[in-house]
């Protein structure tokens, strides 16, 4: 049998090429929604690339100013250029009947993907656990919360149905497992996964978390 060329396979095992490739996933997705949040108040095509822009990097941004890092997007241009790209994409798809539900499912994608990037860039940095899952929050929501309020839409952090938590799942998970020493690859897949599933939830049949009891 010959042997698999170790070249195509080190991409898999290198956590740097594991963590690019979701945080390109995450900016993607998330600025996909922010354009699909532009079609629904019919904007025009510069309108749909700024809100793009800003949902797809507003979450990495804060992530990088709060740990003291260089910001990602200035520093690779591809970040903005994907941003670009996905709004042209929505603008170029046309009216459609299922946007508003395809912005729901893009929005649990970029809320998994971008709670366990958030939380392995703080690793990287030196972050202690907790703020890594404290980061990976921020950077899954914070992009959402500006598109919410551009859009004029009320903002995810508002919303009943599990949401915000599914990014603090992923984090969570994606911190336990690599606590153990769970390489990034599968802690990564695991706990995006594990994170999708949870919003999943929610969007399917309207999970949510107890609200404030009323005292009678």
């Amino acid at each position: 049998m010959t042997p698999i060329d170790p070249t195509l396979t080190e991409p898999l095992r290198n956590p740097e090429t594991v963590l690019a490739a979701l945080d390109f996933a995450g900016v993607g997705v998330f600025a996909a929604t922010g354009a699909l949040a532009a079609a629904r108040q019919k904007h025009d095509v510069v309108t749909f690339a700024f809100f793009g822009a800003i949902t797809g990097v507003g979450g990495g941004t804060l992530r990088d100013l709060l740990l003291g890092l260089p910001v990602f997007w200035v520093q690779d241009w591809r970040y903005v250029a994907i941003c670009l790209l996905a709004a042209v994409a929505i603008w170029l798809v046309g009216q459609r009947d299922w946007r508003f539900r395809a912005l729901l499912w893009l929005d649990a994608v970029g809320l998994a993907a971008y709670g366990v990037m958030g939380a392995a860039k703080a690793e990287a940095a030196g972050a202690t656990p907790l703020i890594c899952i404290v980061m990976g929050t921020l950077t899954a929501c914070f992009g959402g919360v500006v598109r919410d309020t551009l859009a004029g839409q009320p903002s995810i952090l508002l919303r009943r149905e599990i949401n915000v938590s599914a990014a603090i799942v992923a984090a969570t998970f994606y911190m336990g497992l690599r606590v153990i020493e769970t390489p990034v690859w599968p802690a990564a897949a695991v706990a995006a996964l594990t994170g999708f599933l949870v919003r999943a939830g929610a969007l399917r049949w309207g999970w949510s978390l107890p609200g404030f009891p009323e005292r009678n």
